[in-house]
């Protein structure tokens, strides 16, 4: 069976990327866990509680097929750090699945992950600071929902979390 870990802020992620990702990856009968920087549990920017299983700390990447970085205010304010970066290089070192969306993608940049490689993030039509940095990061922005680049799987945002979930599951059963 395939292991998903998907990863979340102690507070203010974004609901439904978390649960819509989850609930597509679960009825393909992926077995999800989830981590975050604080034990027991997560609490979504809507109100929504993650049961945490993982202490960010102790995640080893060789554990898991695919490892998914989930977005929302708090995610830079708490995932943004020398954890989360390692957590996504050795992802990449093992050939394995590395996601994000809504604003993860930047963490995923500032680990050095998405140098010359395609990727979306969120940015609106006021606020363009999320592609400039993972641009200076060397990243590829393409203003699309989802963008696959090799095991690197990145999406724009909450609306884009189901098919987001299909888009992990159909690159897993190519692994």
């Amino acid at each position: 069976m395939k292991k998903v870990l998907l990863i979340v802020s102690k507070e203010d992620f974004r609901d439904e990327e978390y649960f819509q990702t989850k609930e597509v990856l679960e009825d393909e009968g992926l077995f999800v866990e989830t981590a975050s920087n604080a034990p027991n549990t997560a609490f979504g920017v809507s109100g929504g509680e993650a049961r945490i299983d993982i202490d960010l700390s102790e995640v080893e990447a060789k554990n898991f097929d695919a490892v998914v970085f989930i977005g929302g205010p708090g995610a830079l304010k708490h995932l943004d750090n020398e954890t989360s970066y390692k957590i996504a290089t050795d992802v990449i070192d093992l050939g394995n699945i590395l996601a994000a969306i809504c604003i993860a993608p930047v963490i995923l940049a500032k680990a050095g992950v998405l140098k010359e490689k395609r990727a979306t993030v969120w940015s609106s039509e006021m606020d363009k600071s999320a592609v400039k940095i993972i641009e200076k990061c060397g990243a590829i922005f393409v203003d699309e929902e989802i963008v696959e680049d090799g095991n690197v799987i990145t999406a724009n945002g909450p609306e884009a979390s189901q098919e987001f979930g299909s888009v992990i599951v159909e690159k897993l059963v190519q692994i």
